[in-house]
């Protein structure tokens, strides 16, 4: 396995977030709602990364369920601290929250080593929750916030005193910031403007060891891929949704809400919106069509499986890979490239 391999002599790549999460290697899987669930988030654990699930729209026992197959899985024992993320979407934690089925107190009970919020207009108030919770606890979850923009970033940091920022870029797959500049350029001015402080992780079209070994030498402390992570078997996109993936190019996605208009799902905050695989749902948008012809035209696709209106959603690095393999063995590859890449930029001085 990965994990043989690392303790084999190979070297570990350091950094403060490796120290924080306790893991070898700076790089994450992106809590993905209907694509990263128990298997996925504990095999890039298993594989001394650091996985996260997503928690969508699942209700809290399902989501319980899923820590109960981690701890199986990664050999935790039932009060230990899960070595796993799970990643919450503020506007549904809107509804949830004030439901019959509030869900982040029961998770926290489960005792995950990180939690990450994301899209919502006021995250703070979820970050003190989770103060508040582990104020009368031992164990402290590691609070991961995403932004897309400068000021989101110093809030997180000086307001609500987040324990790691994820800066997401433009190129990002599935949601994110509708007007985020790309990566590079994001994380840079992230960075310059809080050089102390809470841990700053890249996102947004990493696909390659040689991307991650850029950030790094950026300052990155870390990096979350999600679109990389699509094309494994544990995964649970459909096998027809991962026959797009395999067949995609560099130029197969759009940034849009036309995807979550007709999926219903359109309840982000302003300047919000979703990259996903372009396909007949966008030509339907191109062809004038209204959105209730638009809403029909899907519902017809889902229900006779015609996959022209599949929703695929993925980042601009979707190009970059066209093979399934298992969580483990992208661990692995990615790995050896950012290694290759880290002694190679040691020679150019």
């Amino acid at each position: 396995t990965t994990l043989q391999t690392l303790t084999l002599g190979m070297p570990h790549i350091n950094t403060p977030l490796t120290q924080l999460l306790n893991v070898d290697l700076p790089i994450l899987s992106a809590p993905m709602a209907f694509a990263s669930e128990a298997d996925l988030a504990s095999a890039v654990t298993a594989a001394s990364a650091f996985g996260f699930m997503g928690a969508g729209f699942t209700p809290s026992l399902q989501l319980r369920s899923y820590f109960k197959v981690v701890r199986q899985k990664l050999g935790i024992a039932d009060q230990a601290p899960v070595p796993i993320g799970i990643g919450f979407i503020g506007w549904i934690l809107e509804m949830t929250e004030a439901s019959d089925d509030p869900r982040i107190n029961a998770i926290l009970e489960e005792k995950p080593v990180a939690i990450w919020f994301a899209f919502g207009d006021d995250l703070g108030k979820y970050v003190a929750q989770v103060r508040g919770f582990d104020a009368k606890r031992e164990h402290k979850t590691i609070i991961f916030v995403m932004v897309h923009s400068v000021e989101a970033a110093l809030r997180a940091a000086h307001e609500w005193k987040v324990d790691v920022i994820v800066a997401q870029g433009i190129e990002a797959g599935g949601h994110g910031g509708s007007e985020a500049p790309p990566l590079l350029s994001l994380f840079q001015a992230v960075k310059t403007a809080i050089p102390k402080g809470p841990l700053i992780v890249a996102t947004g079209g990493i696909s390659t060891g040689s991307q991650i070994a850029a950030l790094l030498t950026m300052g990155a402390d870390g990096v979350a891929l999600g679109t990389r992570f699509l094309f494994t078997t544990e995964c649970i996109y459909s096998p027809e949704q991962k026959a797009v993936l395999i067949q995609a190019g560099l130029n197969a996605t759009v940034r849009t809400l036309a995807f979550d208009e007709v999926f219903r799902t359109n309840m982000w905050p302003p300047k919000h919106n979703g990259r996903a695989i372009a396909n007949q749902i966008i030509r339907d948008v191109e062809e004038g069509l209204s959105l209730d012809e638009r809403i029909k035209k899907y519902d017809e696709s889902a229900a006779s499986g015609d996959i022209s209106r599949l929703i695929v959603w993925a980042g601009v690095g979707v190009g970059l890979t066209n093979s399934i393999t298992s969580a483990g063995d992208v661990i692995k590859d990615l790995y050896d490239e950012t290694v290759v890449a880290l002694r190679h930029g040691a020679t150019l001085v």
